[in-house]
């Protein structure tokens, strides 16, 4: 029997909640009304990084001086330790983790810490055909001061499979989500584009979105037969800035991005 699909919600003094999938897509109206923006400043942050289940030392120290001050941390490999969880409730307003499987203590997968309540969230996954093992992704959605939503995805995807079927298969209801929202969207994560199918599946998958890649000058982010497995892909906004931490506290380095939140654009 297929595991239900379902998010783990962390909120500070708040029993953790158990979100599962909504019945509709974000356009049909199913968002909660809006709350705080997820900024009242002209900049927007995010922080992406797969976080190696919290297995190497320092990981906390970079979440701590780097992931603190940033808007949405979206990451991959997250492990629900009592000290991330700790971290995601002490400097963000809430934490989605989407558990993709379960290790011996604390169950593994995406999770999304963001400095607002989001107004919709959806997980997702998808099981690696020849491990076994799922792999998840996160759709949640967060009002901006422009009285627009922003939508952002979280994917940690499908590794082990044969062709690009399970990995195109895992995109398809992202896009669902992305094609149907009008407003600005990101979408990041590891997408374990280490083939050249994998990685023209995953660029046509952002054109047919309308989504934009991030650029780094400075390109250290984790390579596989050298290819980068970690994208940052956006649309509606405009881009500041972008760069690369450089750390041995996981073995994927965290990508820095900022946006001007003040000139995101309706689609």
């Amino acid at each position: 029997m297929r595991k239900k699909t379902y998010a783990m919600r962390y909120v500070a003094g708040q029993p953790v909640e158990r979100i599962f999938p909504p019945g509709a897509l974000l356009h049909v109206g199913k968002a909660l009304p809006p709350g705080a923006p997820l900024t009242t400043e002209s900049t927007l942050r995010v922080m992406v990084w797969n976080i190696f289940k919290q297995q190497r030392a320092d990981w906390l120290s970079v979440l701590q001086d780097f992931g603190k001050d940033a808007h949405l941390v979206l990451l991959q490999e997250a492990q629900t330790t009592p000290e991330l969880v700790r971290f995601a409730t002490t400097h963000y307003l809430a934490a989605d983790q989407v558990p993709a499987f379960a290790l011996p203590q604390h169950p593994s997968g995406v999770m999304t810490l963001a400095s607002a309540h989001p107004v919709y969230c959806c997980p997702l996954r998808e099981r690696e055909p020849l491990l076994r093992l799922a792999k998840s992704a996160l759709v949640t959605a967060y009002p901006l001061l422009n009285s627009q939503t922003l939508m952002v995805v979280n994917i940690h995807a499908v590794n082990f499979s044969l062709g690009i079927d399970v990995y195109s298969k895992q995109l398809g209801p992202i896009g669902e989500q992305i094609i149907h929202h009008q407003g600005p969207v990101i979408m990041a994560g590891d997408f374990n584009a280490w083939s050249r199918q994998r990685i023209n599946a995953l660029y046509t998958f952002s054109r047919e979105m309308g989504l934009e890649e991030v650029n780094f000058t400075d390109d250290h982010r984790r390579k596989a037969f050298g290819r980068p497995l970690d994208f940052v892909f956006y649309r509606g906004m405009s881009l500041s800035q972008a760069s690369i931490l450089v750390t041995r506290a996981s073995d994927h380095n965290p990508l820095l991005v900022e946006f001007n939140a003040r000139e995101s654009t309706l689609l």
